[in-house]
Formats: C-alpha cells, sequence, structure tokens
C-alpha cells in the first residue's frame, strides 16, 4: 500500500492512502488545489515524515502518528456526512441526528481543524451545538474549529479500556469545563426559570466586581470575577440559543483577520 503526505497550501498536511477519497470527496479540494509533498510503501517513514513537514510549515502538529490510529478511524462508515473547511453536515434534521450518532459510535473524520469522533461525550456536545440547515430541512451541521476545540480539550474518542486523552493516557471524564458549567445550570433550574435578561444583569454585576479587583489590585477577586464572568457568559449564550463555543469562535474568525497597531494602550483596527 502507497501512502502520500498531501499538502492543502495555508491549510494542512496531512496522510492517506487514497487521495481521491480523502481530499478530493471528504475534504472537498481538486487536484490543483494540493500537492503531494512525499510518497512510500514504509507507513513508519510517512507518519515520522508528516510531523516533521507540519512542524517545516508550521500547521498543526498531529497527537498522534499516522501510523497509530486506529484503522477504524479512517473511514466514514455509513453515515454520509459532508465536510467542508467550516463545517460537518450531517444528512437528516435535528430531531433524528441523535439515533444516528449513536449507530455511528467509533466513526471519525478529519477536518481543517484537527481529527473528530462520534463516542456517547461527544454526542451530547454536537446535540448541544447542532445547527439545522438554512438550505435544507433534512440536514444539520455543526462547526468543525468548535467541535475540534473540544476534542483538545477533552482527548480522542473513548475505547473499551476507558476515556484516552491525545496522549493515550485515561482521563477521569471526557467533558469540557463548558460542558460541566452547563450540566451544572441545567441541574439548578437556570435554563428552565432564566431568560437572557436576567443573565444579562448577571453579567453586569460580575463587570462591576472586576472593575473593583482591578481598582484595588485585588488578584485573588479579579481571578474569581473573570471565572464568574465566563460561567454568567456561558449561560447566556444557552440561554440564547447558543453555545459560548461558538461565539467565541466566530469573534476570532473575525479578529484573527484584523490588523491594526497600538495606540495609548488600546489596539485601534485599520479601517478601509
Amino acid at each position: 500500500m502507497t501512502y502520500c503526505i498531501y499538502h492543502i497550501p495555508g491549510k494542512k498536511i496531512g496522510v492517506t492512502n487514497n487521495l481521491e477519497d480523502r481530499v478530493t470527496r471528504q475534504q472537498g479540494y481538486t487536484e490543483d488545489e494540493y500537492e503531494v509533498l512525499d510518497m512510500s510503501d514504509d507507513i513508519s517513514y510517512i507518519s515520522h515524515r508528516e510531523i516533521e513537514l507540519q512542524k517545516q510549515f508550521g500547521y498543526r502538529i498531529d497527537h498522534k502518528l499516522y501510523k497509530d490510529l486506529n484503522p477504524i478511524k479512517q473511514e466514514l462508515n455509513s453515515m454520509n456526512i459532508n465536510i467542508t473547511e467550516q463545517t460537518t453536515t450531517f444528512p437528516c434534521p435535528v430531531n433524528k441526528l441523535k439515533g444516528r450518532l449513536m449507530d455511528e459510535i467509533g466513526m471519525s473524520w478529519d477536518t481543517d481543524h484537527g481529527r473528530c469522533c462520534i463516542d456517547p461525550d461527544s454526542i451530547k456536545w454536537i446535540m448541544d451545538n447542532v445547527k439545522p440547515s438554512m438550505y435544507n430541512s433534512e440536514r444539520c451541521y455543526v462547526y468543525n474549529k468548535a467541535f475540534s476545540r473540544y476534542f483538545d480539550n477533552n482527548g480522542c474518542c473513548k475505547t473499551n479500556t476507558g476515556a484516552l486523552n491525545m496522549s493515550g493516557h485515561k482521563r477521569e471524564h471526557s467533558r469540557s469545563r463548558f460542558d460541566l458549567i452547563r450540566t451544572w445550570a441545567d441541574q439548578r433550574g437556570l435554563y428552565d426559570k432564566g431568560d437572557t435578561k436576567t443573565q444579562y444583569l448577571k453579567l453586569m454585576e460580575e463587570a462591576g466586581e472586576l472593575g473593583r479587583a482591578i481598582l484595588k489590585n485585588d488578584q485573588d477577586e479579579f481571578v474569581d470575577a473573570i471565572g464568574d464572568m465566563v460561567v454568567v457568559l456561558t449561560n447566556l449564550a444557552k440561554l440564547g440559543n447558543t453555545s459560548i463555543e461558538h461565539c467565541t469562535d466566530s469573534a476570532y474568525d473575525v479578529i484573527s483577520r484584523r490588523t491594526g497597531k497600538m495606540v495609548n494602550g488600546t489596539f485601534v483596527k485599520d479601517t478601509l
């Protein structure tokens, strides 16, 4: 079997044994949009060479060598999902998605932001963050960057020996801090009885606490206030039918392309 290291300029470097299926069908890139950097029948060589090239080009470094990935994770199994640069789209409406995902536990795929997979915990994340398609009522999607960040925080899919992180070590759980905050709030009825207005007022109260901590140079209060504000923002996003992950990803997508300069301690963005 011949393994290829492919390069999508400005996006990623990856490995596959089927360029047409992996890069064209699954990721949506035509032949003139990528290049082959190296080829070999030696999977060990190609696995280490991929990491070298990712470092050389300044891309995201894979947490596991290609040769160490579970073979089941090289396939999309039976669910015909559609992967683009920004989103993963599932071929069913939101109200039928959970059942379809339960049938696909163990399935995985690569995105420009990292590898994603289906396990009981990631299914919960998907159901908390999935959006119905505006163009097709029989489809729904999640944002790849947010989903990949979930795995960065929580590790890969569970195996029969328990949840593993990216280094292969067991974890106590595979839920993000945001998931824990939402579970805490849900158990206390905040989502049933609260609303965005009350959470906004709570946010302003915590912002005042932060201001006082800054004026008093009180580090403990400073940390406490910021933490409380993150909790409130997480719940505010949930009550507003979105997620804190989606909001921060949307903001980062904007600021990552913004240019400007510091003026008197404040960043002033360039104007067109």
